[in-house]
């Protein structure tokens, strides 16, 4: 394994795999600390879990760079993913215990409840987009909860998946709580079948989520799958439209344009669709490209080549197929990934932008004539992540509201995961919670726990003298 500047194309440093041998090493460490951290309280873990959460705004600078170097993410938001780590530390340190507490349920039985008890080993294999907050969004519930983690990190930030691992040491967690294997996808179904691992979770490709799924049914195990997203941004007549255009540019190009609820199909309504088009090219050819360690700069390169040549090859293709490009769609030349925000209207269904998800910094624009055909167009697609909808129409958010395919809905304003909030898709999105109380109570048996306890007498036991 190797990072890779993407704003350079520069070898940063090699790391060697992780060998069978070390890699069983690993897991049976796992499974022997689990036996012991299953047995920690709520306060012990959260007491690690906030120390860990002081060390990412302590160090927050330190991470950030290691995050930009690898992956290209600007060194802003860089730190501010770094902050949204910590609180999600702080988050599960302060309400798990809460979330995971025994729910009494009245019976015929002198006691009954239900108790949440850790599954064990959780493997999390997860992307290079956001290399600390998809890790830390699985660890911290998991962690709290009593479960111990493995982490299958993507290949290009080795870097990221050994300095979690660290810090999460450091802050106090035992060793073997949260381990990283540096392993190539090759050998995730292996790891998966190892009935030492007790469940998976995934974020990543609709295709990395098929393998993994299949993975896990065949071993009859318990999967989380968080995948790619086309989250429509839908504009009717009502909405603000300057406060529109501006999200809509910000919502399409955070973290380089590649991010699963980044706004990606802009859909707007006739009434409004030519302003609203000449607001977002404006905006657009305003953002600053260039490295991402600067300050100022808006969009720094895409993560990896191959990534690169994708974007590259979908925009190609679908201005070949018919669609009008507004504004960018040129790659520019010199060192590192770089593609520029770029805009892509009147685009036919037979175009790869109609139909796959971009993953870079390119609006796609939709004209439509009403809120059903918004609704219908915002629907065909097999995603089902995020939603943004813009209108002040209370009768229209209704629609939206109950009517939009997707895990969430967010009116006026843009898509983002929030801790406290549950955070997933449908359809080819995936299924599965994280984030809030329902992503705690994804990795853990909820056990049904019933009491009896012997009667005075056999009236009151009931049975064959209860008709007494």
């Amino acid at each position: 394994m190797q990072s890779v500047n993407p704003a350079t194309g520069e070898v940063l440093k090699r790391y060697d795999d992780h060998d069978a041998s070390e890699v069983e090493a690993r897991l049976a460490r796992a499974a022997e600390a689990f036996e012991r951290y299953r047995r920690t309280s709520f306060a012990e873990r959260a007491g690690w879990l906030r120390r860990a959460g002081e060390l990412l705004v302590a160090e927050k600078e330190r991470l950030g760079r290691l995050m930009t170097l690898e992956m290209g993410k600007t060194l802003a938001s860089a730190v501010a993913e770094a902050e949204k780590c910590a609180s999600a530390c702080r988050y599960y340190a302060d309400h798990a215990a809460r979330f995971l507490a025994d729910e009494h349920i009245e019976t015929s039985a002198s006691e009954s409840f239900v108790r949440y008890l850790p599954l064990g080993p959780v493997l999390a294999v997860m992307p290079w987009n956001f290399p600390f907050w998809q890790v830390f969004r699985f660890a911290a519930p998991a962690l709290m909860a009593g479960n111990v983690g493995l982490l299958k990190h993507a290949s290009n930030v080795p870097g990221c998946a050994l300095e979690i691992e660290a810090l999460l040491r450091r802050a106090g967690f035992p060793e073997g709580a949260f381990q990283t294997l540096l392993v190539g996808s090759q050998s995730v179904e292996k790891i998966i079948a190892d009935p030492r691992v007790a469940a998976v979770t995934l974020t990543g490709s609709e295709g990395a989520g098929t393998k993994v799924g299949e993975a896990a049914g065949r071993a009859i195990k318990k999967v989380v799958l968080e995948l790619g997203g086309s989250d429509p941004f839908i504009v009717m007549p009502s909405a603000d439209l300057e406060a529109a255009a501006s999200t809509g540019v910000a919502a399409r190009i955070i973290n380089n344009g590649q991010s699963c609820i980044a706004a990606k199909r802009f859909i707007v309504h006739e009434r409004v669709y030519g302003e609203f088009e000449r607001r977002m090219k404006e905006r657009l050819e305003a953002l600053r490209v260039g490295d991402p360690l600067e300050e100022g700069v808006d969009v720094g390169p895409l993560a990896t080549q191959q990534g690169l040549e994708t974007v590259e090859q979908q925009v190609t293709a679908s201005l070949a197929a018919g669609a009008r490009l507004v504004s960018g769609g040129n790659r520019p030349a010199g060192k590192g990934w770089f593609y520029p925000p770029s805009a892509l209207a009147d685009i036919p269904k037979t175009a790869r932008a109609y139909r796959e998800e971009v993953f870079g910094p390119v609006a796609l624009l939709f004209r439509v004539k009403s809120v059903d055909e918004a609704i219908a167009l915002a629907n065909d697609s097999v995603y089902g992540l995020g939603s943004s909808v813009w209108t002040n129409d209370t009768a229209e958010r209704q629609r939206f509201m109950n009517e939009l395919e997707a895990g969430s809905t967010f009116v006026n304003a843009m898509v983002a995961s929030d801790p406290r909030l549950p955070f997933g898709g449908v359809k080819h999105s995936g299924h599965g919670r994280e984030l809030g109380a329902w992503g705690i109570h994804e990795f853990v048996n909820a056990k049904t726990v019933l009491v009896q306890e012997p009667a005075a007498s056999g009236r009151e036991r009931g049975g064959v003298h209860a008709a007494e």
